[in-house]
């Protein structure tokens, strides 16, 4: 094992998903009629780290990067954009049954030690392969005996009209990229642009998942954020190089330990049908190694077969050359929940008898709470409310009069909070007050009427 890997912790997760639920991070959905297998719902603090992080990403995408503009395609696309893809033909897992406990299991996963070579093999050679493995397998939960692999596809389906009897066949999108490739030519006509330019999207996509598992990380509904970079394929490969460095350098810079990511590049038997090249970005969870984001190389995969199917021309002409060609295109892929949990896991800090969730300032939920130091002293209580009213429309900030200061820290130092400000009684005297450091826990007095320019220097 590498120096800088993690061991298999896995009661850093049960702290994690208890403190998600205590502190309204995320709850499991309908948890009140026993929950939902792969759907969770975010509370009140979750749904502020979350749009914090996608605000990030946009900025990050559209004003820090040249010719890259952003769409909000629907959910449900008309049902050929599936079979284009090829997502109907190989959107699919090999799924095995215990004939004693009747749990389901990915065969592939059962059987990943003994590195089964899928490459070159129709579907029927993989399952034959599988079979005659799986035969000398037993169950992982009960060694009952297992069925025979079968192909199980993903997509999620849902119907459309309103006549029982007469209503068709559609999919929740299993990506949220087709939307890009659907729109290429609306973007390209509509912003007036020139290849090599980028089209982004954050959205929700849906898969039949066998086996939802790790809270955040494997889930049947989720979010995605995806960049699909147009260029000339004479250029591809430089442009492949530069998103890859791009996007692990951005990781890089919202986490606390850098060394907990590293590239993969995928095995040719694990390309997924659109990939020529394929590397992801991992993380070492405390479940091991696992895929944040994806960097594919889709060539011109999407595009011809779009074309192929709806009879549209996807040419592109290069307005100087006069070169003609179907655009190439380099993907980036990646899961919004899935950045949500790995940065709960590389935050949370257990320090003596507190908690601390070392989040940087500009994911935390509030970036500030403000503090009466005795909630019965109204002369505090006025104060402090004036400066959470000030701070507030420019700081996502909380308001906390509970109990003893020091159970106030901690219960900020839980959730995130970079810095607390504390009205005491020398505020009173000469409107100062005490600002603390999450992380150092170090105390400075600040003027009142420096505060906002105080934290807006924090927070550059």
């Amino acid at each position: 094992m590498a120096t800088n890997e993690l061991k298999v912790v896995p009661e850093v997760m049960d702290k994690i998903v208890s403190l998600c639920k205590r502190r309204g991070f995320v709850y499991q959905n309908s948890e009140i009629y026993g929950g939902i297998q792969g759907f969770y719902d975010y509370g009140p603090l979750g749904v502020e780290m979350k749009s914090n992080i996608k605000r990030l990403w946009w900025h990050w995408m559209t004003q820090e990067h040249e010719n890259v503009v952003g769409i909000d395609g629907a959910i449900i696309a008309h049902p050929k954009v599936w079979e284009a893809s090829g997502h109907v033909q190989n959107f699919t897992d090999p799924l095995v049954d215990c004939k004693k406990c009747k749990k389901r299991f990915r065969a592939d996963h059962l059987i990943e030690e003994m590195a089964i070579e899928e490459t070159g093999s129709t579907d029927e050679d993989f399952i034959t392969k599988l079979t005659k493995v799986l035969k000398e397998k037993k169950c992982p939960e009960c060694g009952g005996e297992l069925t025979e692999p079968r192909r199980f596809n993903l997509l999620v389906e849902t119907s459309l009209g309103v006549v029982e009897g007469e209503k068709k066949t559609a999919y929740l999108r299993g990506e949220a990229c087709q939307n890009i490739y659907l729109n290429y030519q609306n973007v390209l006509d509509s912003m007036h642009l020139k290849i090599p330019f980028g089209i982004c999207q954050i959205g929700k996509a849906f898969r039949n998942e066998i086996t939802p598992k790790q809270f955040l990380f494997r889930q049947r509904e989720f979010e995605q954020w995806d960049l699909q970079w147009f260029v000339n394929p004479k250029e591809m490969e430089k442009w492949y190089e530069y998103w890859k460095e791009e996007r692990i350098k951005w990781y890089k810079s919202l986490v606390n330990r850098q060394e907990n990511l590293r590239f993969r590049q995928h095995e040719k038997s694990e390309l997924a049908h659109y990939a020529k090249v394929a590397f992801d970005i991992e993380y070492n969870s405390p479940f091991g190694w696992k895929e944040w984001e994806g960097i594919h190389w889709r060539g011109d995969w999407d595009l011809s077969r779009h074309g192929q199917y709806s009879g549209k021309d996807f040419t592109y002409t290069d307005q100087e050359t006069g070169e003609k060609f179907i655009p190439w295109i380099v993907e980036t892929s990646g899961g919004v929940d899935r950045t949500f949990l790995f940065l709960m896991i590389d935050g949370y800090v257990e320090e003596k008898d507190r908690v601390i969730l070392k989040l940087k300032p500009k994911l935390a939920p509030y970036k500030i709470a403000v503090f009466p130091l005795l909630a019965n002293k109204p002369d505090l209580v006025k104060l402090a409310r004036e400066i959470y009213e000030e701070l507030k429309p420019s700081f996502m900030s909380a308001w906390d009069d509970r109990g003893n200061i020091g159970k106030r820290y901690y219960s900020q130092d839980e959730i995130g909070t970079p810095w607390c400000v504390t009205v005491d009684f020398q505020s009173l005297e000469d409107r100062t007050v005490t600002v603390r450091d999450r992380d150092t826990t170090k105390q400075e007095r600040v003027g009142v009427d420096k505060l906002l320019n105080y934290f807006q220097n924090l927070l550059k």
